[in-house]
């Protein structure tokens, strides 16, 4: 079974963010039918991420979190948009994970926000966070404006299809975390291996 976490940086009760990304897991059940959906959201675990960001240390809530993200076979991220770009409390708890968590993970993004004039926060913001991560996001990333809730048609395609994609990744028969043919290491080099 294939194993999917979902990471929702929605602030409110009940949460645009928290709908697309519901989307996106339901997109992604219908491509690949055997799979297993663990929702994270990260309102809960707000107090938590920032105790750790000072001490160094998950509380059991947190760890909690961090190894269901970890130990997924994917990831489906998504943020609302603050001040133009993914929220502090979304990259706050990315910033708690080790910097190898990610390696190869396939991810599907997505985000929300007030206008579409945001919908560049997939390219500029999400992608190079998780590049820097060593993750591997899908080709189609999905924003949702409020505009996209009152007739969600085109949502729904976009949300299909990035479904698809992420799908059809996760069952690909490269395992996630393969290094490239030829790929050395930054550190390998450093010590002039």
């Amino acid at each position: 079974m294939t194993t999917i976490a979902v990471v929702t940086a929605g602030l409110s009760q009940p949460s645009s963010t928290r709908l697309l990304a519901d989307k996106l897991a339901a997109a992604v059940s219908v491509a690949l039918p055997d799979v297993k959906i663990e929702v994270i959201e990260l309102r809960d675990l707000a107090v938590d991420v920032t105790k750790n960001m000072l001490t160094g240390f998950p509380s059991p809530a947190l760890r909690a979190a961090i190894d269901t993200v970890t130990t997924a076979d994917g990831l489906i991220a998504v943020t609302p948009v603050f001040t133009a770009s993914y929220s502090g409390l979304f990259k706050s708890f990315f910033d708690v994970l080790d910097q190898k968590a990610l390696d190869g993970k396939p991810v599907l993004v997505g985000a929300t926000g007030g206008t579409e004039r945001h919908s560049l926060v997939l390219d500029f913001a999400l992608r190079p966070l998780f590049a820097y991560l060593r993750a591997e996001p899908v080709a189609t990333a999905v924003y949702a404006a409020s505009s996209d809730w009152a007739s969600p048609g085109d949502l729904d395609k976009r949300a299909s299809r990035a479904g698809r994609e992420f799908a059809s990744r996760l069952s690909s028969d490269s395992p996630a975390g393969a290094p490239e043919s030829g790929f050395v290491p930054f550190e390998q080099l450093l010590a002039g291996g």
